[in-house]
């Protein structure tokens, strides 16, 4: 007799099935890409020019710890972002939390003052940590984690939510300016403003907002909340005569070097006031003028923007967003980069006061290094995946 034909049976052992999107390549497409490349990118560029401004007082010491801070932010991003959305809203106000713990430790014995401003944490072994900038992450996630359940609903923030979301940026912004760091204050004022409008906040509270701003400005400026060195240089960018040994004397050096670049530059590492340390403080503040010098306006040019690259995918990434809490939290970021950027060629340029921000990604600086990737990992993961799980038949 032929044997019957086998019927198919249902596999009982045999290993997990694979579904679309469950391998290595599948992970990865949860993420965004691009997004990694152009924060690596500019890191990579920021390597090469903090290189440029210390090998020839300090060979490759510097360049080795910015990339080893940029590798620690990487790994740093991508464990926010395997961490997914939902853990992330929930750590919203611890991060908030710590964030104001550190800033209230500032003024006490155990912070120490740099430029005139105690805004830093030593932690031991010449490392140091900058509280204000752990604070620009906190403001941003707990802000979008507050604002995003109303918005999912389709209802925008009540009077609750208004309340509590500017204790969430005025607290840490005021601590912030008592540093007084203005320059880390504006961009916490500036994200958190965003993210508020963008969540809805009623018009009469962003005039009320606005007025609020206003006086602040007024007020550090006629009272003697500003420290001499940053009244120093806010007096030099209406007068860079008035302090020609000091303040002056920078903003001069700064302005020679991005001059002496014209259109193509002097050449890697062959800037005569790069490498004869006429700039101070070039390896953070003022490594823009390296990139003027060194690279001329094209290369100079380019670091802008590959920079204005990695702020548009941001907010392309916000816009893919499946919720509320990923758009809030990419508006905010994205924010919260182009002011430092703005803020920092502006002032190499003179167009702005020196406020001492650094340049995102590019700047020596661990702290700033550190926050600024662990930014590109909230964004990742507060999108949600892109990738939805197969329906059954």
């Amino acid at each position: 007799m032929p044997r019957a034909a086998r019927q198919d049976r249902p596999r009982l052992s045999g290993g997990p099935v694979r579904r679309p999107g469950s391998g290595a390549l599948g992970g990865l497409a949860r993420h965004d890409v691009g997004l990694f490349l152009a924060a690596g990118g500019a890191s990579v560029v920021g390597a090469l020019l903090v290189w440029s401004a210390t090998v020839r007082t300090a060979g490759s010491a510097y360049l080795v710890r910015h990339l080893v801070t940029a590798a620690v932010g990487l790994a740093l991003a991508l464990l926010v972002a395997r961490a997914g959305r939902d853990r992330v809203r929930a750590a919203a106000p611890w991060v908030w939390g710590l964030a104001v713990v550190l800033l209230l430790l500032v003024p006490t014995p155990l912070g120490t003052t740099v430029n005139g401003a105690r805004s830093w944490l030593p932690l031991g072994a010449g490392f140091t940590l900058q509280p204000a900038e752990v604070a620009k992450a906190g403001v941003v996630l707990a802000l979008a984690a507050l604002l995003a359940g109303r918005l999912d609903r389709g209802a925008g923030p009540g009077r609750r939510e208004v309340l509590l979301g500017l204790v969430v940026v005025g607290v840490p912004t005021a601590l912030v300016v008592l540093q007084p760091d203005l320059g880390s204050a504006l961009v916490l004022a500036a994200a958190g403003a965003v993210v508020l409008v963008v969540g809805g906040l009623p018009l009469r509270w962003v005039a009320l907002l606005t007025a609020a701003a206003a006086g602040l400005a007024v007020a550090a400026w006629t009272t003697p909340l500003l420290s001499a060195y940053q009244r120093a240089r806010l007096t030099t960018f209406l007068d860079p005569a008035a302090d020609p040994q000091g303040a002056g004397y920078q903003v001069r050096q700064v302005r020679l070097a991005i001059e002496g670049g014209g259109l193509w530059g002097q050449g890697f590492m062959a800037g005569p006031r790069t490498q004869g340390g006429f700039v101070p403080f070039q390896l953070n503040d003022f490594v823009f003028s390296v990139a003027g010098e060194e690279l001329g306006f094209v290369g100079a040019a380019g670091l802008v923007v590959l920079l204005g690259v990695l702020v548009l995918r941001v907010l392309v990434v916000a816009a893919r967003a499946e919720d509320a809490l990923g758009r809030l939290v990419g508006v905010g970021v994205a924010t919260w980069l182009a002011v430092q950027v703005v803020q920092n060629v502006g002032m190499n340029l003179g167009l702005l006061p020196v406020t001492g921000l650094p340049l995102p990604f590019v700047s020596y600086g661990g702290s700033s290094m550190l926050v600024s990737w662990l930014a590109v990992g909230l964004v990742d993961a507060a999108q949600g995946s892109r990738r939805r799980p197969p329906t059954r038949p």
